[in-house]
């Protein structure tokens, strides 16, 4: 028998929970997992609901039919949805260029506070007319929406207007820049994929 600080503990891997989503992904009955494994269905069933943990041995035959090792049980759930809502209040503000009186654009980080992700999202308002931002270049890939105004997208030398309702792909290996066209005030979404990060 377990003591309770043992079954508190084996609980919260949720070992049980992650068993079931792999037999889901892999559209499995309990019965045709048990003749994968050799284990009953009846058995099974109380591993999935958390009545019964299973041994090393027993979860070794389950980890090797879903092809995944043993450790998959015991890290953080790395099924479950990653998500971060940014109140508007909240949103991190970053300057077209330190030091520059009047940027060209002003980026609001849309989810800073998710770590490895694989998108940036950016809210962006363009500055004084015809102030054009500084051309650069980086990996990965970019799309813009106009929410209002007109933007003027210059890649690799070549100027493309965009009006509202407008969007853009582009490969951001090539040099570009932005730049606000008319009076009128113009904002942006901007998503960028996001740069590997090295290890």
């Amino acid at each position: 028998m377990l003591s309770e600080t043992l079954t508190t503990a084996l609980e919260g891997y949720a070992i049980g929970p992650k068993i079931r989503r792999l037999r889901l992904r892999k559209k499995l009955g309990l019965v045709q997992l048990g003749e994968h494994t050799g284990l009953s269905a009846a058995m099974l069933s109380k591993i999935e609901r958390g009545h019964l943990f299973p041994t090393l041995p027993t979860l070794l035959r389950i980890a090797l039919v879903f092809g995944v090792g043993l450790d998959h049980f015991f890290k953080e759930d790395d099924d479950r949805p990653v998500h971060a809502v940014v109140r508007k209040a909240d949103r991190i503000r970053l300057p077209d260029k330190a030091g520059r009186t009047s940027p060209a654009y002003r980026f609001e980080s849309l989810d800073f506070p998710v770590s490895d992700r694989r998108l940036h999202g950016y809210y962006v308002e363009f500055g004084e007319e015809d102030e054009q931002s500084e051309p650069h270049e980086h990996a990965g890939a970019e799309i813009i929406y106009v929410l209002r105004g007109e933007l003027v997208v210059n890649l690799e030398g070549e100027d493309i207007t965009l009006s509202e309702g407008d969007s853009m792909y582009f490969e951001c290996t090539y040099p570009h820049s932005y730049r606000r066209n008319g009076s009128l005030p113009c904002a942006a979404i901007v998503v960028v994929t996001a740069q590997p990060s090295s290890t």
